[in-house]
């Protein structure tokens, strides 16, 4: 059975950056299950999984623009150190729910200064091409209740 919109395929995926370092990849034993056609993967990944089945191994190369998109420098900014009431230390890299004119988003903080702190409201990996390699573990039909969802449901045990 071929991956095709309303179908669930499972993969093993590693995701690297351009030097090659490891960003994410599936827990071994655990693949990762996704409703075909759903948009609950980047764009450029769901189609180059499109007609393959399980069994196949591929390597694909995702364009930002097929990712998470490319940067968007307007979505840096310096805000008030007072923001963040509550937290007693603030470091580079530590990532906050925060409410934007689009609603929540997630922040990360780029640096701290006596009274701002500056954030990054880019995805972590906007701008950037990612390297997956995938192996098809499994393609079945989506049940009626993920076709209605459109998105994997997973069964209790």
């Amino acid at each position: 059975m071929e991956i095709a919109v309303a179908r669930v395929a499972t993969f093993h995926y590693t995701l690297t950056d351009d030097d090659g370092n490891v960003i994410d990849k599936s827990a071994e034993g655990n693949p990762l299950p996704y409703f075909h056609g759903g948009g609950n993967i980047v764009p450029g990944l769901e189609q180059a999984l499109e007609g393959h089945k399980a069994g196949d191994a591929l390597k694909v190369d995702v364009k930002p623009e097929e990712g998470y998109g490319l940067r968007n420098d307007s979505l840096v900014q310096a805000v008030p150190r007072q923001a963040f009431q509550g937290i007693e230390t603030i470091e580079p890299g530590m990532q906050f729910q925060a409410q934007g004119g689009a609603g929540p988003m997630l922040v990360t903080v780029v640096e701290v200064g006596d009274t701002e702190v500056k954030i990054d409201g880019n995805h972590p990996l906007a701008g950037k091409t990612l390297h997956f390699a995938i192996e098809i573990v499994a393609v079945r039909d989506a049940t009626d209740e993920e076709k209605e969802v459109g998105q994997v449901v997973q069964q209790a045990a």
